[in-house]
């Protein structure tokens, strides 16, 4: 995400927990505070955070977490669409458009390595067309764009 210099990203997290804590109770689904801690701790900002980088934040907290507290975590959070794996980095991001259905498209910057999800609904639904036209089911979209953001653009120009 292209983060201003006023950004307050407390806000980002308390915003996204918030979100969690509400959809997890509609659904019935179990926030322990394992799994609260390990989005929180994705969401202490808008990079990409690998499973054993948040293991080592655990472990202070935790010392009895281990490598599959962390993936149960990480998979019950990719399950109920709070987070987005992020393939090409094998690591996990907080996803801005959780409790909503959706394809994925990110924007990766190479520099400050700041993670921007985007709705990009005319090029998601032009690839619905050609999946389709190809006869092909798809069982998960994500797009990942590597490049510089806004931000990082500007400096260099």
């Amino acid at each position: 995400m292209t983060e201003h210099l006023h950004h307050d990203h407390s806000q980002c997290i308390h915003t996204a927990l918030a979100a969690a804590e509400q959809l997890c109770k509609e659904r019935g689904a179990l926030l322990t505070p394992i799994r609260r801690k390990t989005l929180e701790l994705i969401w202490n900002s808008h990079k990409a955070i690998k499973a054993y980088d948040l293991l080592d934040q655990l472990r202070p907290i935790n010392d009895a977490a281990k490598p599959s507290t962390v993936y149960r975590a990480l998979d019950f959070l990719l399950e109920q669409g709070l987070i987005h794996r992020v393939e090409s980095l094998n690591a996990f991001v907080g996803c801005h458009c959780s409790g909503i259905q959706h394809d994925q498209l990110l924007l990766i910057c190479t520099v400050c390595h700041n993670i921007e999800e985007r709705e990009a609904s005319p090029v998601l639904a032009a690839l619905a067309t050609e999946l389709q036209q190809a006869g092909f089911i798809p069982q998960r979209k994500t797009i990942e764009i590597h490049g510089l953001c806004q931000n990082c653009s500007d400096k260099s120009a």
